[in-house]
Order: structure tokens, then C-alpha cells, then sequence
């Protein structure tokens, strides 16, 4: 896949995670690179055993902006 960053898209979901669309890199906590053209979201409460992924743990900790 060719990586375009200009393409990408980040939308804050409200009390929620971010969601990222678009043609983009994400680099996980071990250096790996893991490409997609899906729409992913990411953790902002910090809270997520998937990090850098969302896993709804934002609606158990109850994370507000």
C-alpha cells in the first residue's frame, strides 16, 4: 500500500475515542508499523489493553473531555 498521510482523517468522538480514516501509518509501543486503509479508532482515555486501539474501555472508566 502506498502511504499518503495527506489523506488521513481524525475525528475526536465526543467522550470517546479517536477515529482515524484515510490512507495512514500507525506505529504500536513495540515499533511495529501496521498499515491500513480502514477506519480505526484510537484510545484517548488511556485506559484500552489494545493500545493504541480503542476496546470500549472509555464507557466502563466513564472518560469525559
Amino acid at each position: 500500500m502506498e502511504n499518503d498521510d495527506s489523506n488521513a482523517l481524525f475525528k475526536v468522538i465526543p467522550n470517546g475515542p479517536l477515529e482515524v480514516s484515510g490512507n495512514f501509518r500507525v506505529v504500536n509501543s513495540k515499533g511495529k508499523i501496521i498499515e491500513t486503509d480502514e477506519i480505526i479508532y484510537l484510545c484517548r482515555c488511556g485506559g484500552s489493553a489494545n493500545k493504541p486501539f480503542c476496546d470500549d474501555t472509555h464507557i466502563r472508566n466513564r472518560f469525559s473531555e
